[in-house]
């Protein structure tokens, strides 16, 4: 593979927000999809959200699942991710929140607490997931 050659397809979607860096929101690649970590940007505006942990926690959630479904998973697909906190005292907001949406699927997770996190965040999430279907 070449110097800056892909090893795999880039995923990018309207609805979630463009990447602030020189990432992509996702990579598939040998049938798994691989997220970049979602904070609380707007995906319309690409300003951070405002409000507490729920709302936040909420906003990325959506922007996680944006990036699933443009790669062509879902929620059930998902087989690992990992939770980084600026506060785990805040843990049990998102861990109710983080249930409520993926629901029934119980993929492999970790989460860690982090100094900061960028624009401020709170909260950042990633995903590794099966792609069920092309994007």
């Amino acid at each position: 593979m070449a110097k800056g050659e892909m090893a795999g397809k880039i995923i990018a979607t309207d609805r979630a927000p463009r990447a602030i860096g020189p990432y992509s929101q996702g990579i598939a690649s040998g049938g798994m999809l691989f997220t970049a970590g979602q904070i609380a940007l707007d995906p319309e505006s690409g300003n951070m959200v405002d409000g507490d942990i729920s709302v936040q926690t909420e906003r990325v959630l959506a922007n996680l699942h944006a990036i699933l479904v443009a790669g062509g998973a879902d929620w059930t697909d998902v087989v690992k991710t990992t939770v980084y906190l600026t506060d785990m005292a805040v843990f049990p907001k998102v861990n109710e929140i983080y249930a409520r949406v993926f629901g029934e699927a119980r993929p492999a997770r970790s989460t860690v607490a982090v100094s900061a996190l960028p624009r401020g965040a709170l909260v950042e999430i990633d995903a590794i997931a099966r792609v069920r279907s092309p994007g």
